[in-house]
């Protein structure tokens, strides 16, 4: 049983940050449930204001169907008494509502929408996908915009007036007239939030494009930091964002930036990092080198930015 109504939780998110936790894995890359639920239990501790399960992230994308849902089940079980908490469905359209009805079934209060694996769609088919998805399921549908699911205004508006539980406009690709033309059409029908990676990086002009939150990866491991920088782009302090960008964000981005698929291999470099280990990276990805580690370790200390629950 869902606490939100879907448009409640659409107010509920739009207005504070979101985040996707890590899953996390032991030495054989299986499901830690005992790390898993820590990190949950720390991470839903701080006034965040939507924890999505087994997203990207959270490495949803290597995850089975079964580990997924047990996934999100464990993330309702420890934080949802205290923050919502969100799932995510890919693949097929039947893949994606068989992961829509699970996440409904285990109490998850919405849904983010992956693009549909490999094949390439015109705008009646991505309607056609969402649609189909959004009538299996009763809890909040928020799509995400990039690789092969490029939705128009036009189709998200269609959405819009047909699935009540369509709530959310999730952008990846950062093209401004876009995302103009999207608020324009669609205004406070949605919410909308950056999807762009390091999302800090964009926050600040995002903001003025309708975009009023973005996920943080990094909150997962710099909780405080993330929270005080999402208050400073909310209260467009323009000095205060570019401290912060030049004290971690950027020299971040730059050891992010060494490797392929450093997106998520350091974002559990940091929980390494801060003492709070949840496990490696299941391939295709991998792990950071002990130097990008170390340097990570280096910056976050440098930066000041240690978090209150770090075990150093």
């Amino acid at each position: 049983m869902t606490k939100y109504t879907p448009f409640e939780l659409a107010a509920k998110l739009k207005d504070g940050l979101l985040s996707f936790p890590v899953t996390a894995f032991d030495a054989n890359l299986q499901v830690d449930e005992a790390a898993y639920r820590k990190h949950l239990d720390w991470q839903s501790s701080f006034d965040v204001a939507g924890l999505f399960a087994a997203g990207g992230t959270g490495e949803g994308f290597s995850l089975t169907t079964e580990e997924s849902k047990n996934v999100v089940r464990m993330a309702v079980e420890e934080a949802g008494d205290r923050v919502p908490v969100l799932a995510s469905a890919g693949g097929s359209t039947l893949q994606a509502i068989e992961q829509a009805k699970n996440a409904e079934e285990v109490g998850a209060e919405g849904l983010l929408l992956l693009p549909p694996y490999l094949t390439e769609n015109d705008q009646e088919g991505l309607y056609q996908h969402v649609s189909a998805i959004a009538a299996s399921t009763k809890v909040g549908i928020i799509v995400y915009n990039r690789a092969n699911a490029i939705y128009s205004p036009d189709t998200v508006a269609r959405l819009a007036e047909n699935h009540e539980n369509f709530i959310g406009f999730k952008d990846a690709i950062g093209d401004i007239e876009h995302n103009t033309k999207m608020y324009a059409k669609n205004g406070d029908r949605l919410f909308y939030l950056g999807g762009l990676p390091t999302a800090e990086t964009f926050a600040l002009p995002l903001l003025q494009l309708g975009m009023s939150t973005y996920s943080s990866a990094m909150y997962n491991f710099v909780p405080e930091f993330a929270l005080d920088f999402y208050k400073d782009v909310r209260n467009l302090d323009r000095v205060a964002v570019n401290e912060k960008l030049n004290r971690f964000v950027l020299p971040y981005l730059d050891i992010r930036d060494r490797v392929k698929g450093y997106g998520v291999s350091i974002v559990k470099g940091g929980m390494k990092a801060i003492g709070r280990d949840c496990g490696s990276v299941r391939t295709p990805l991998q792990d950071m080198s002990e130097q990008d580690l170390a340097d990570l370790s280096a910056l976050i200390k440098t930066a000041g930015i240690v978090p209150a629950g770090a075990n150093l």
